[in-house]
């Protein structure tokens, strides 16, 4: 089953706090994967921050088209 995101908060640089439908709560450091065509925008911090949650893919994404698969958060969340 794919793990869904019911919360995310902005810690600070490119952290994000991200709680699961299970339970799992992590941090997540995202500042090393911000490469590629897609997330290159995202090394801006105030556009960065702009992430909301979408419901339909279960997962944080961004204005521009940026998402990280829910699988990987919450690999990174709970390690």
């Amino acid at each position: 089953m794919t793990p869904t995101v019911k919360k995310a908060t902005y810690l600070g640089a490119y952290k994000i706090r991200i709680s699961f439908d299970d339970g799992i709560e992590g941090d997540v450091d995202l500042e090393d994967e911000l490469w590629g065509e897609v997330f290159e925008p995202l090394k801006d911090l105030a556009v960065f921050k702009t992430f909301r949650i979408d419901a339909e893919l279960n997962t944080i994404v961004w204005p521009n088209g940026a998402d990280l698969a829910p699988e990987y958060l919450y690999e990174q969340a709970s390690a």
